[in-house]
């Protein structure tokens, strides 16, 4: 983590979130810049790394009503500044400050490096917990025009 600064809850520039997150293929956010930065600046928390030049390379950002729940949304690391320990600094400033909070949770790609990266900080995936003592459900919008379904009727 040679050079690397932190910061919580920095602004982080539109041109900036987009060429981290573009780095890492995450295009589904760069295809809306704007709602990326919403996204962002509406988080909870944002903690972010910056090398000596002070070029964002890496990310975290949470959700959560500091009581019972706390989601971790996105964790990224610039390519070029991998495996120094950036995401695992990111995550634990984030786990530490919700360290109170009953539920810390997070949705990922089913990915074994990521599994185990995730693994490796505390979190277990929902297998885990053994059944029948817990069900996750999600919604995933695919495209920002995508439109939410009318409510049902009971």
């Amino acid at each position: 983590m040679d050079g690397i600064e932190y910061a919580d809850d920095e602004v982080v520039s539109i041109p900036e979130l987009v060429g981290l997150y573009e780095s890492v293929g995450w295009l589904a956010y760069t295809a809306d810049p704007d709602g990326l930065a919403r996204a962002v600046d509406r988080s909870t928390t944002v903690v972010t790394a910056r090398d000596e030049d002070q070029n964002l390379v890496g990310l975290a950002r949470c959700l959560s009503d500091d009581v019972s729940i706390m989601w971790l949304q996105d964790v990224l690391v610039h390519p070029d500044h991998r495996r120094k320990g950036i995401a695992t600094f990111l995550v634990s400033v984030c786990l530490h400050k919700y360290s109170h909070v009953r539920q810390k949770v997070l949705m990922t790609d089913d990915e074994p490096g990521q599994a185990a990266f995730y693994r490796s900080l505390g979190y277990k995936n929902i297998t885990d917990f053994g059944a029948p003592t817990m069900n996750v459900f999600a919604q995933i919008t695919n495209h920002p025009d995508q439109q939410a379904s009318e409510p049902a009727e009971d």
